[in-house]
């Protein structure tokens, strides 16, 4: 399954370049993971979390992981979601594909492959920096989960976004 998007942005100008989302396949997986651990959004004392970061092809094979691509099929996003129970496990833009709406899209095709699951809404634990990414997508905070040492040295905002129809 893709899906063709190209979206408006504020004054009716295009939102970025021509993306197609797909289904990510294992041949992926080194791409996704060297998206991930080269993140801007996880430097300085973020960056332990994803230093040794791995999205294999078991991982895609089991979750629903989709990738934004664009024209020449650069990856410019992904997302996975798992389905039981719904909760987004990762979303992440390239650096150099930040501000052009590939999150949004992500968010919305995301959505979209939730509902299809007969969810009803997606548990997000957000990494701190994007609470506010979430809240403008439509995800509501319902607490903070708690930092768990080693792994995870920080609280971090725990949201849901509403699903249904």
């Amino acid at each position: 399954m893709s899906a063709h998007t190209t979206g408006r942005g504020a004054a009716g100008r295009p939102a970025g370049p021509p993306v197609r989302i797909r289904r990510a396949t294992a041949r992926d997986a080194k791409r996704l993971t060297s998206l991930v651990r080269k993140s801007r959004a996880y430097e300085g004392h973020y960056a332990p979390m994803v230093a040794g970061y791995r999205v294999g092809p078991d991982y895609i094979d089991t979750h629903e992981v989709h990738v934004a691509v664009g024209e020449d099929e650069r990856v410019l996003g992904f997302y996975a979601l798992v389905l039981s129970p719904p909760e987004l496990d990762l979303l992440f833009v390239a650096d150099a594909a930040q501000g052009l709406g590939i999150g949004r899209r992500l968010v919305g095709h995301m959505v979209e492959r939730a509902r299809a699951a007969g969810a009803d809404a997606v548990r997000v634990v957000s990494h701190p920096p994007a609470e506010g990414f979430y809240r403008g997508v439509g995800a509501r905070r319902v607490g903070t989960v708690s930092a768990d040492p080693p792994a995870v040295m920080w609280d971090r905002p725990e949201l849901v976004i509403p699903v249904a129809p």
